[in-house]
Order: structure tokens, then sequence, then C-alpha cells
């Protein structure tokens, strides 16, 4: 594990492959942690050539923890990868999110583009209002209060998952073998709430979206009930000339079997960039 400073706030990530092959930095959703990208969905991209990084946002992990208030933006999330592609003398890297991280790749993408070599944005959306709903059954399980304890709260977030994971590629088990390793690295009950609130009050980036100028690939799911598909389709829409990939069957989350689409994916993106 290593650590880069953004200002006060530190940033814990990690990394695997040869530093000087194409960085790839991983970017996690609300609430959860590195650990979302299983080191073997990172070794299949050091495979492909890939350098890869991920990393913990503030409010997650190891990283650091704010106090009940903070107020913070996407774009400040942003500056935390910049400071971990600083730290790890990476100068340009493809920036890729999935779900909350997807919206900080795309707030990267139109706040640092110079240090954003591609972006990969998965299981994400663009911030404008009425795109990319969730169901009301989502909606209710995405807001449910923190537990008062690890063991109720892996049993509050399997509820969850039991809505909105791939429903024909479940495996519970492996989800509370995910959430128990999570849990005893680091628990921070309410710490989601303020990273909820950083993507709301970010707004919509359908203008910043429509002014990039990066290769671009969105990756979305046919059975994700928290983001729909169509906030997937509308990302591609908006960003000129991004590539859509909609994998049938995924819900919200990255089991196994979409690794190999995945990985393949970004490796053709890589390919378009001028390295």
């Amino acid at each position: 594990m290593s650590t880069a400073r953004n200002g006060e706030i530190e940033i814990v990530y990690e990394t695997f492959g040869m530093d000087g092959d194409p960085a790839l930095i991983l970017l996690h959703g609300l609430g959860s942690s590195m650990l979302v990208w299983p080191e073997e969905m990172c070794a299949g991209f050091v495979d492909r050539g890939f350098f890869v990084l991920r990393m913990d946002h503030r409010d997650s992990g190891l990283s650091t923890v704010l106090p009940d208030g903070a107020r913070y933006t996407l774009e400040d999330m942003a500056g935390d990868a910049v400071a971990v592609l600083d730290a790890a003398g990476c100068g340009r890297a493809i920036v890729c999110g999935y779900s909350l991280g997807g919206m900080v790749a795309q707030a990267a993408a139109a706040a640092c583009g110079e240090r954003v070599a591609g972006l990969v944005s998965i299981s994400s959306h663009t911030g404008e209002p009425g795109v990319g709903d969730p169901t009301p059954e989502a909606l209710a399980a995405l807001k449910a209060p923190p537990a008062a304890t690890v063991e109720a709260q892996i049993e509050s977030d399997l509820a969850g998952y039991r809505i909105w994971s791939s429903p024909d590629w479940r495996n519970e088990q492996a989800e509370r073998e995910y959430l128990e390793r999570s849990y005893r690295r680091a628990w921070h009950p309410g710490a989601s709430e303020r990273q909820f609130k950083a993507a709301a009050r970010s707004g919509s980036r359908a203008d910043a979206l429509r002014s990039l100028d990066v290769p671009t690939l969105v990756i979305h799911g046919s059975a994700d009930p928290l983001i729909t598909p169509d906030a997937g389709r509308r990302t591609a829409e908006l960003v000129p000339g991004a590539e859509y990939v909609e994998i049938e069957g995924m819900g919200h989350d990255l089991p196994p079997q979409v690794w190999a689409p995945m990985i393949s994916a970004v490796t053709a993106l890589s390919a378009r960039i001028a390295w």
C-alpha cells in the first residue's frame, strides 16, 4: 500500500504491474473501497499490458475519513485521483470508474483533461435529473440508514445486493466474504452519505461531457435497477465519439462473468490512444 496527499486528504492506493506501462486507475463506487476491484481482475488488466492503480476514495477504506457535515464535490474527488497519479509518477492514465467512481472519472476528464488519456464510465450516469433513475425498491435499499454493527451492516448490504446484483450470476457466499473482508479492513458508518451528497451537489455534467475530446468507453448492464441502462446510453450519446457496450444480464455489480468483456473493451480503448 502507498499513500498520496491532496491538501489535507490522504489517499491510500495500490499498484499492480510494471511502472512505465500504460496506466489505468480504477475508481470504486459509493460506500465501498478499492476491494471492489478484485486482485484477479487487476491481474487480468496487467496481463494486457497495463500498470494498474486502485485507490480508496476519501471517506472510504483506509483513506481520510471526514467529519459529519464535511462538504466536497466530485471535482474534489477527481483531484484525489490526480494526486494518486502524481504520487505514482504517472503523467497520464485511462481513468476507469464504476458507479460513483464513473462520475468521478467523468469529472476528472472534464477538469483535468491533460491527465486523462482515456475515460471509462461503468454503471454510472451524467447527473441529469430523470436519467438513470433507480427503481423504487433499489432506491429504498440504497437509502437504508447505517446499521449499528458490522454484522447488521453486512445483512443490510446483502439485502441490497439481492435487488441490484446480476440476477443470473449472484454468488451470495462470495458477496458475504467480500463484505466481511471489506468491513474488517475499514467500516465508516455514515461516510457514504457524504459521498452521495457530493454527487448530488455536483449536478449535471451534460455540458462538460459534450465538450470532451478524449477516447471514451461507456459500459452498462442491461439488468441494472440502481442506475438504469438509459444512463449509460445517455453518457455515450453526450461524449463525442464514445463507444457504448451494454452487457446482457449484468446488474449493478462486477461479477467474474463480466471481467473478460470489460478487460477486452478497455484494451481496445487503449489501442486508440497515442501513448
